[in-house]
């Protein structure tokens, strides 16, 4: 099986050679001549990856390919960085140019080195890297498509047992009580207990609610911290305790609060459980435990009667293929013979069906590729207990460009929720995401993952409330088959399992390593390893570390790309960090720091940084701004951006034209000079003082926000308002544009403030938080927000509110959280689109309005109409909650 990173190197060396021009002038001309070499293998390469010969010949060119393309790599890396500080050091550097000058005439020999090695294997291999040449790739390239919109459903025939066990958790006596759901995997386990999980009724049942993945490799110190996590949120005090005691803390925070459910999930030994349960209370309050295992024998010592999961019938077996596969249009009759046969092949595994559903989309919808499936489909699953069969048949039709991406899920730990932003600028820093077409890196990133989810390889967990991707993960089979294909087959990435010397040793040979537990355990050994461009650790809790820490990672990888650890804490940073001028994405946390230093602002190359702090302020002394390939920025705390004394007269003038996020930062930074230099800017978060933005007399500095003609997310966060000085909106003349997205908190405005936003015609998305409008009533009178889709209140003090459907025409989703709203605006009714209506801690007669509210809606339903879905939490008894 061929690398599918290797196109992704070629690339990267491409760019590397464009964006570094001036510092590797002495040896421009071998290194383009070097490319020149290199592009040709790039169609050889990606026929290689879609004909996935087991040829052991094929196999054998692909690694040396993959060496001399590293090499090449490792080789402009390093005298990139030679060159780098050469020039950093101006005057100083005469004395030292007979040295850089030999380094030169080095990378010049190795360099052609490497062209006579690529020479020589194009030589040695001319039949194998021309038997591809006539490949047909046209199903397979998978360019520029805006993929399509699709829901994610339940699985077809689990509502019944979603009731079965909710039924069985509701009712019972006042003991602590099992339910297991035992079932082979890929059966729908995980699924059916996130319904129940979510369901209403186990919401207002239960004043707590935790899920904990437990797996294989299950450590009970480990989730006995994330349980105190969850409600402590801080874990520093019981880092020292053994784990007697900690299970001794976990009981008595369980038993002081009230009722409780924990799902266990993927519980795989009967010690796991006892482990655990050592830990739970049991005070007569009708605690439950929702626990799914693979395992009958573990089922049954928890629980004599634990639910089996049944396998899906043939016709809901079929009904759950058509839905996922033709993203529920009718199935064409032609095609259906086939469909039913696939369906019937897939033996009522849910995870079968929707995987292959996933291949089917990849195929296309004519007879004759519905038949192969067909035909293939019988080979795949004569034996359930191989699996990575089924995946490798979706896998294997995905266009090339986004099979690493796939497989880049294994870099996270198993059951991982992986933020899709997060997700999304990691694949943009490691280079699988590359420039073509007019979509910008993160548009086709997006487009990526919504295509990986419409093909069923990645379940969405978490939605934002205007429908986009919030956190997402992969089934535990996909999973398996990620890691496996990833560390053996494709080498893209290495976990490190920390087993003492023998770790250590391992990296040399990595370009990317990925470290889940026993992360200071590793550093502290001093693994050392030129080749690694990618350090990712994901400790399943905040970890305090040395000083020593980020001077061990800098030295150990000195050409590092990708450096997230925001799991562990750095205490300081050191001066070799400062030298990592590859860095593409920076993510860290810590406690005491305040200062981010000026030299951060020298990684020249940083996309993405991430800064997570304790702190309530951070002075960001570097000049990000300055920073050319500066993206996105993100902190979670007023961060003070440097403003010179006299900015007319500053030398530094340089605009960032990539800079497209900046959050969150201080009122007082949102100076001319600096969102001048940041005009491509779309999303702004500000935090602290807001007065000092809003100054009423002369607002200044919200002018400044105004020039920002491509903002299209703003954030207004108030935070330590000291005097009682009455906030007020500028006028709509001075907000953005185009800003599509606004969100309000703890700002205390007047409600006839609104009357400024409902001037801003492009408003889609209107969040209101943390009392961002003070005033028991709100009364909208002319006008209204001709374009906003989602509205969002939030722990207001609001107790009545008048409005019509004329005010939203377009209004999709409507959340409110309000303790005190007597009821909804009937009115809202009459808005055609109009799809989701959460409510939150409501009264019951609001309550009441909303459903009446939905009895209307339902009664306009067509068979083309959207569904209405209404949500009302905690459910009142006499309020049915429905779609």
């Amino acid at each position: 099986m061929v690398d599918v990173g290797v196109e992704f190197l070629l690339e990267n060396l491409k760019q590397l050679v464009l964006d570094n021009v001036e510092l590797i002038g002495g040896v421009k001309d071998e290194i383009k001549n070097l490319e020149d070499d290199l592009r040709e293998f790039n169609a050889f390469l990606k026929q290689a990856a879609m004909v996935r010969s087991e040829d052991p010949v094929l196999k054998e060119l692909v690694r040396s390919i993959r060496k001399v393309v590293n090499r090449a790599e490792d080789a402009i890396d390093k005298f990139v960085i030679e060159a780098k500080v050469h020039k950093d050091k101006g005057f100083k550097g005469v004395f030292n140019k007979p040295v850089h000058y030999k380094r030169v005439r080095e990378i010049a020999v190795e360099i052609k080195g490497i062209r006579d090695r690529i020479r020589e294997i194009r030589q040695n291999n001319a039949h194998g890297l021309q038997a591809l040449q006539g490949h047909d790739d046209s199903l397979n390239s998978g360019e520029e498509r805006q993929p399509p919109v699709v829901e994610e459903d339940d699985v077809v025939g689990f509502d019944d047992e979603a009731q079965t066990v909710i039924d069985r958790l509701l009712e019972g006596s006042g003991d602590l009580e099992v339910i297991p759901v035992v079932g082979m995997p890929g059966l729908g386990k995980t699924t059916l207990a996130t319904k129940i999980f979510k369901h209403l009724k186990i919401e207002y049942e239960f004043f707590t609610r935790l899920w904990l993945y437990v797996s294989q490799s299950y450590k009970t110190r480990e989730l006995y911290l994330n349980i105190i996590s969850k409600f402590t949120g801080n874990t520093k005090h019981c880092r020292d305790m053994s784990e007697m005691d900690l299970a001794h803390k976990v009981r008595e925070i369980l038993d002081e609060g009230g009722k409780y459910l924990i799902v266990l999930d993927d519980v795989w030994s009967t010690d796991a459980w006892d482990r655990i349960k050592i830990a739970l209370p049991r005070n007569g309050k009708g605690n439950r435990v929702l626990l799914t295992t693979r395992d009958n024998n573990v089922a049954r010592y928890c629980n004599r009667s634990p639910h089996y999961l049944k396998f899906l019938t043939d016709e809901e077996s079929w009904i759950l293929l058509e839905k996922r596969a033709l993203h529920k249009a009718k199935c064409p009759p032609e095609l259906e013979t086939n469909g039913k046969s696939i369906a019937r092949k897939c033996k009522g595994l849910p995870l079968a069906i929707v995987v292959i559903a996933g291949a089917l989309i990849g195929k296309g919808k004519t007879i004759r590729e519905w038949e192969q499936v067909d035909q293939s489909v019988g080979e795949h699953f004569i034996n359930r207990d191989q699996p990575n069969k089924l995946v490798r048949m979706s896998y294997d039709v995905l266009p090339y460009d986004w099979k690493a991406c796939f497989l880049y899920f294994g870099t996270f730990p198993r059951g991982y929720l992986i933020p899709a932003r997060k997700l999304i600028r990691l694949w943009i820093a490691e280079g699988f995401i590359q420039y073509r077409g007019n979509l910008s890196l993160e548009c086709k990133a997006e487009n990526y993952l919504n295509e990986l989810v419409n093909r069923n390889l990645v379940m969405v967990m978490q939605r934002t409330l205007d429908g986009q991707i919030k956190t997402c993960r992969v089934h535990d089979m996909l999973y398996e088959f990620c890691w496996q294909e990833a560390t053996t087959e494709e080498n893209l990435f290495h976990e490190v399992k920390f087993d003492g010397e023998q770790s250590v040793r391992e990296v040399s040979t990595h370009r990317r390593l990925c470290i889940h537990s026993s992360v200071v355990e590793f550093i502290s050994k001093k693994p050392s390893g030129e080749h690694v461009r990618s350090f990712l650790c994901f400790s399943p809790e905040k970890i305090d570390t040395p000083p020593t820490v980020s001077a061990n990672i800098s030295k150990a990888f000195p050409l590092l790309r990708v450096f997230d650890t925001e799991s562990i804490k750095i205490n300081r940073f050191c001066k070799e960090f400062f030298q990592l001028y590859h860095l593409r994405y920076i993510a860290f946390s810590f406690d005491s720091i305040k200062v981010l230093p000026k030299h951060v602002g020298e990684l020249w190359n940083v996309q993405t940084l991430i800064v997570n702090t304790q702190q309530i302020n951070l002075d960001i002394q570097a000049d990000i701004l300055n920073m050319p390939r500066l993206r996105h920025l993100h902190t979670n705390t007023s961060s003070k951006l440097p403003t010179p004394a006299n900015p007319k007269t500053s030398k530094t003038t340089l605009v960032n034209q990539s800079l497209q996020t900046l959050s969150t930062i201080a009122p007082e930074s949102c100076t001319e000079y600096v969102l001048s230099r940041a005009p491509k800017l779309k999303k702004l978060g500000i935090r602290g003082k807001i007065a000092k933005l809003l100054e009423p007399s002369q607002p200044v500095l919200f002018n400044n926000v105004k020039t920002l003609q491509c903002l299209e997310n703003l954030k207004l966060i108030n935070v330590g308002q000291t005097d009682q000085t009455q906030l007020r909106l500028p006028p709509a003349s001075l907000f953005p544009t185009k800003l599509r997205k606004l969100t309000l908190s703890d700002t205390w405005l007047e409600w006839d403030d609104m009357s400024v936003l409902k001037q801003l015609e492009c408003l889609q998305v209107l969040k209101l938080k943390d009392n961002a409008f003070k005033g028991e009533h709100w009364e909208l009178n002319d006008g209204g927000f001709p374009f906003l889709q989602v509205l969002c209140i939030e722990r207001a003090n609001l107790v009545s509110w008048n409005a019509s459907g004329d005010h939203f025409p377009r209004l999709k989703h409507l959340h409110i959280s309000c303790d005190k709203l007597e009821k909804i605006p009937i009115g809202l009714s009459d808005i055609r689109s109009l799809q989701v209506m959460d409510l939150q801690n409501s009264t019951k007669s609001a309550a009441k309005s909303a459903q009446e509210i939905q009895a209307k809606k339902n009664k306009l339903q067509t068979a083309k109409s959207q569904k209405f879905e209404l949500s009302v939490f905690p459910p009142d008894s006499d309020v049915q909650t429905a779609s």
